[in-house]
C-alpha cells in the first residue's frame, strides 16, 4: 500500500516560472492552454478515465481476492500473508531493472499491455471457481503474475504523466488522479463488500478484470504522440539502475521521503493483511462491515488528497509533510482496539487519520519527485521508490502472516501500529523539518541525468 507532496502563492509562482522558464520546457503539444483546467485536455481526460476504471476495479479486487481465499478456500493467517506478499513480490524481484527497461521504451504501449495481461489473469479466477477447479495455488499464481504486470504499469504510468501535461500542471494533475483514486477506494470497498455479499468473492473479482480491459481501451484512445525515446549512448543495465538509486539516496529530501514511505507502507500492509480474518472470523462480522471500515479509510484518503494543494500553500509543502507525519502518532494505537462495539469506531477513526495523511503525502511527494527528477531518469527514480514502497508491502504481508500464526491476528495489528508510531523519524531527521517549502527544480537538477 502502496505506491506510493505547493508553496505560498508567491513562492509557487516563482517555482512555476523556474520550471517553465529557466529549464526551457513548454507545455506538451495539444495540452490545455494556460489558465484552463487540466480536464480541458482531451488526452488527460482519457488517461483519467482509464485510471478511474482500473482503480475502481482494483479497490474491489483488494477486498475480493483475500476474501475469496478466506471464504472459498478456507485460508489460514499464514496463507493470507503469502497471498498478500506474492501480490507485491514482483517489485522486489524486478522493480529496479524494470525502471531502466521502461526508460528505454514508450510508456503507453507498456501500460496497455500490462492492463490486458491483468484482465486475462483475473478473469481466470471466477471461471475456475465456476468450474470447481479454483485452488489456492491458482490464486497465488494470478496475484504473482499480476504483480509483475503492475510493476511495469505503475512505473510507466508515473513516468508518462509529465509527457502529457505541462510541468506547472503536475500538482493539479496529480491532485485530480490521487483524489479520484481516493474516491474509488471510498466507493470500491463498499461496492466490493456488497458484491461479495450478493454474488461471492470470486465473482466480484470479475469486476476487477473488466476494469483493466476498459483502462486499456481508454489508453489506446490517447491521440498525442509520445516523445521519441532518446537514443544516446547505452550503458550497462546495472549502471542505469545505479543512476536511479544514486538520485534517490543522494538527495536528502527524496531519501527521507523514501524511508518514511516504506515504513508507512510496511505498517499499513501488516494491518490490512489481517483485517479480513479479524472481521470475518474473530468478530463474526459480514464482509459488508469490512467494506465499510475500508471505506472510512478511503474517505480519509480522499479528503487528504483533495486538500493537499490548498494545505501546502497555506502551511508550506515541507512543513505539511512533517506535521502530517507526526500527527498520526496518537491515532495509530487506536487501530488494534478494533471490536464490535466502540472499538469499531475508535479503530475506524484511527484508520481514517492514517489514510488522510497518506492522501496528503501522495499528492505533495509525487509532484515534488516529478519536478526535481531529470526527465531521462523518471522511470528509474520511480522504480527505485516503488521498489522500496511496494517491497515494504511484500515484507509487511509476510511479517503479518508470521506474527498472525505465531501470536495471533491481534498481535499483528499492534505490530503494525507500532511501526506507524515511529514512521515519522526519517522526516524529523531530514531537511524537511527546518524548511517551510519544498525546493524547486533547480535544486533537484531536473533536465539532466547524473552520470
Amino acid at each position: 500500500m502502496t505506491t506510493p507532496e505547493r508553496t505560498s502563492d508567491k513562492t509557487g509562482e516563482r517555482a512555476r516560472g523556474r520550471v517553465t522558464g529557466e529549464t526551457g520546457e513548454t507545455a506538451p503539444s495539444g495540452a490545455a492552454p494556460p489558465g484552463r483546467t487540466v480536464f480541458a485536455d482531451p488526452d488527460f481526460r482519457r488517461l483519467f478515465a482509464a485510471a478511474a476504471a482500473s482503480k475502481l476495479g482494483t479497490s474491489i479486487g483488494h477486498l475480493a481476492v483475500p476474501l475469496a481465499a478466506v471464504t472459498a478456500l478456507a485460508a489460514t493467517p499464514g496463507q493470507l500473508g503469502v497471498l498478500a506478499m506474492l501480490s507485491t513480490l514482483a517489485f522486489l524481484l524486478v522493480g529496479l531493472p524494470a525502471g531502466a527497461w521502461v526508460d528505454r521504451m514508450r510508456r503507453r504501449p507498456v501500460m496497455v499491455a500490462a492492463d490486458l495481461v491483468r484482465a486475462a489473469l483475473l478473469a481466470s479466477v471466477p471461471l475456475a471457481w465456476w468450474l470447481g477447479t479454483l485452488t489456492f495455488a491458482h490464486l497465488c499464481a494470478v496475484v504473482l503474475i499480476c504483480g509483475f504486470a503492475t510493476v511495469f504499469f505503475d512505473i510507466a504510468d508515473q513516468s508518462y504523466l509529465p509527457h502529457l501535461v505541462a510541468p506547472d500542471r503536475l500538482t493539479a494533475a496529480n491532485t485530480a488522479l490521487v483524489s479520484m483514486d481516493a474516491a474509488n477506494q471510498l466507493a470500491g470497498r463498499g461496492i466490493g463488500g456488497l458484491l461479495i455479499q450478493l454474488l461471492s468473492a470470486p465473482v466480484a473479482i470479475l469486476a476487477d478484470a473488466l476494469s483493466y480491459l476498459w483502462s486499456a481501451v481508454c489508453l489506446r484512445g490517447i491521440t498525442r504522440a509520445e516523445p521519441p525515446i532518446a537514443r544516446g549512448e547505452r550503458t550497462s543495465l546495472p549502471r542505469e539502475i545505479g543512476q536511479g538509486l544514486r538520485m534517490v539516496t543522494g538527495h536528502p529530501i527524496l531519501r527521507a521521503i523514501a524511508l518514511e514511505g516504506a515504513l508507512t507502507n510496511l505498517a499499513i500492509q501488516i494491518v490490512q493483511t489481517m483485517l479480513p480474518l479479524v472481521f470475518v472470523r474473530e468478530l463474526g462480522l459480514s464482509p459488508v462491515w469490512l467494506g465499510v471500515f475500508l471505506t472510512a479509510g478511503g474517505a480519509g484518503f480522499l479528503l487528504g488528497s483533495a486538500g493537499a494543494a490548498r494545505l501546502g500553500r497555506r502551511f508550506g509543502e515541507s512543513r505539511l509533510i512533517w506535521l502530517s507525519s507526526v500527527a498520526i502518532v496518537p491515532f495509530a494505537p487506536l487501530i488494534p482496539l478494533l471490536g464490535t462495539g466502540p472499538g469499531l469506531w475508535l479503530a475506524g477513526a484511527g484508520w481514517m487519520a492514517v489514510t488522510y495523511k497518506v492522501g496528503v503525502a501522495n499528492v505533495i511527494k509525487v509532484s515534488f519527485r516529478q519536478r526535481v527528477t531529470p526527465g531521462p531518469l523518471l522511470g528509474r527514480v520511480t522504480a527505485t521508490l516503488r521498489f522500496m514502497f511496494t517491497g515494504a508491502l511484500a515484507i509487511g504481508a509476510g511479517a503479518a502472516g508470521l506474527i498472525g500464526e505465531a501470536a495471533g491476528t491481534r498481535a499483528a495489528l499492534w505490530a503494525g501500529a507500532a511501526v506507524l508510531v515511529v514512521s515519522f523519524l526519517p522526516i524529523m531527521f531530514s531537511p524537511l523539518r527546518t524548511l517551510r517549502d519544498l525546493p524547486g527544480d533547480e535544486e533537484g537538477g531536473r533536465g539532466t541525468a547524473p552520470g
